[in-house]
């Protein structure tokens, strides 16, 4: 019959690829804003020498003309702490550091001068850092230098990341 269109069934279930959800994940953490695109990445917690390396990259990102992308990666405790399972498993922490930073630095007049981003992820700060350094194609990673003996035993992240890093990391004492 010419002109016919049998409809579908109420009761047929799609086929759903599950690779879909991992393309969009994948196409949205890749698309980045292009203004920041070679710009200076610096990892940031609030803390003293975060904050000194804040103020240098804000001056690199100045002379560079470049975009500033501050990073914060929240806590992931591992959940073995408390449940004792084998092998260990790691939980995002609710970290609400992230809004209070944010805050903070959104009403900094010293970051007036240079467009800047902050970016949240949750998970080992060396390798977000370098994760978010490859994904905006950053010139550098400045980060402070960790004192304490938490750093002497477990290393520091300026150090780990000085050695795993594809781009120049610039360490604030």
């Amino acid at each position: 019959m010419a002109g016919h269109e049998t409809p579908e069934p109420a009761d047929r279930k799609q086929v759903v690829d599950p690779l879909d959800d991992l393309r969009a994940v994948e196409q949205t953490r890749h698309s980045c804003d292009p203004a920041f695109q070679h710009g200076v990445v610096v990892g940031f917690d609030g803390s003293t020498s975060s904050e000194r390396a804040l103020s240098y990259a804000i001056g690199m990102a100045v002379r560079s003309g470049s975009g500033l992308i501050i990073v914060h990666v929240a806590n992931r405790l591992p959940t073995t702490v408390w449940a004792g399972c084998e092998p260990p498993v790691f939980v995002d922490v609710p970290d609400h550091r992230t809004e209070v930073l944010g805050l903070e630095l959104a009403c900094a007049d010293y970051l007036a001068e240079v467009p800047w981003i902050l970016v949240e992820r949750g998970g080992d700060i060396c390798h977000e850092l370098e994760e978010v350094g490859q994904e905006y194609s950053a010139d550098a990673i400045v980060v402070g230098s960790t004192h304490g003996i938490v750093g002497r035993i477990f290393g520091s992240v300026a150090g780990r990341l000085a050695r795993r890093a594809q781009r120049p990391v610039i360490v604030i004492p």
